[in-house]
């Protein structure tokens, strides 16, 4: 998988990730072949860039590995979230109906899929960061309760409540929300009052299970040592869905693109949170949730000591060592045949490092070679 500018796109070229329109539904959607039309569409759009799922334009199609929520599931949801703010703010009100149905479609696909390891690649589009994030986090939220093995109710709870997780964010005026800089002071202070003003309005509405449904948006932010906020919480102070919510809500925090960031890769969104959060998390969940996220997902390559390599398998709980398909050696000459190298099994070898876009392109462009290729052998 590789990011490329609009003005390098094919047609022919896979879509490795989902274009969420205005309104919340798919424009384009992963695995579409791209076509002039749509190129130009994104132009129009104003997206600067988009992953591929490789540089090849004919021939086969190397597929993006399959996510964990269909894709209609997904845009689904992404709507019921939008309508949500735009009923509550308008009217101070809402029909919980629609939302609930999604919630339990995000659960109902995630325990169909669990087969299928975490690799978050949605665009959100100008103002869909909120919606979007909103559905990415009940779904790595409803993927870590299930692992804790949560019943029936509380994963409805659970899910739900972090569909809802952000709504205190219609009390932080937008031009704070999307500053594309850093904030200062007074405005950090504006933006930390939303988990107290979501569960406050949880509250208030008139639905069932409300003080249920406020955990989340009150406990998101708190940290296991007592550093977080609104109330400081530490520990088991913090109820599960809080600490549960926390993992996912940064998590896809790191791996978004923002007004004032580029989006991370999962492996560095993994060292992070695992090696620069100390305090943060709930070590024993976090590791469980990594256990199921894909660290270097399917196509990622790789610098190794073996040589340069594609990531081509993830086992569950093995995701920080994946199975690699080195193609050339260290001076980056292509070998005569590739060879797989499981790192969970060889103790010799070791990654080095995983290859940015910039670096990617440069390495294909030089060798005439695009890695991606060779998934089209499994």
């Amino acid at each position: 998988m590789i990011n490329l500018p609009v003005n390098r796109l094919k047609p022919g070229m896979v879509m490795a990730q989902s274009i969420l329109n205005s309104s919340g539904a798919s424009f384009l959607t992963r695995g579409q072949n791209l076509t002039n039309n749509y190129i130009e569409k994104l132009r129009q759009m104003g997206i600067r860039e988009i992953h591929v799922s490789s540089t090849l334009t004919s021939g086969p199609s190397v597929p993006p590995p399959e996510e964990v929520l269909q894709e209609r599931t997904r845009a689904i949801a992404v709507k019921r979230v939008y309508e949500m703010f735009q009923q509550v703010s308008d009217s101070k009100t809402l029909d919980p109906v629609p939302l609930a149905r999604a919630s339990a479609s995000i659960v109902n696909d995630i325990v169909a899929r669990r087969s299928n390891l975490v690799q978050l690649t949605d665009l959100r589009v100008h103002d869909m960061y909120t919606f979007a994030h909103s559905v990415n986090v009940a779904m790595l939220s409803a993927l870590l309760g299930v692992l804790c093995n949560l019943t029936a109710e509380e994963l409805s709870e659970l899910t739900l409540g972090t569909l809802m997780h952000d709504i205190g964010k219609l009390s932080i005026p937008r031009e704070i929300l999307n500053k594309p800089s850093r904030l200062n002071d007074a405005e950090f202070a504006v933006i930390k009052r939303h988990p107290i003003e979501g569960s406050n309005l949880i509250r208030s509405l008139p639905i069932p299970n409300a003080k249920q449904l406020s955990i989340v948006a009150r406990q998101h932010h708190e940290h296991m040592d007592g550093r977080g906020y609104p109330d400081r919480r530490r520990e088991k102070q913090i109820h599960i869905y809080g600490r549960i919510a926390a993992i996912a809500d940064v998590y896809d925090a790191l791996t978004s693109v923002r007004p004032y960031k580029k989006a991370y890769p999962p492996s560095l969104a993994y060292h992070m949170m695992k090696n620069c959060s100390a305090g943060h998390f709930d070590e024993e969940l976090l590791g469980l949730f990594f256990s199921n996220v894909a660290i270097y997902p399917v196509g990622t390559v790789l610098g190794t000591t073996a040589g340069y390599g594609i990531v081509c398998r993830v086992e569950f709980g093995r995701t920080d060592l994946p199975v690699v398909r080195v193609f050339a050696d260290k001076d980056l000459r292509l070998l005569g045949k590739p060879i797989d190298i499981d790192f969970s099994e060889d103790s010799r070898e070791s990654i080095n490092k995983v290859l940015n876009d910039r670096e990617l392109l440069h390495f294909i462009h030089e060798m005439n070679f695009d890695p991606a290729s060779l998934l089209l052998e499994d």
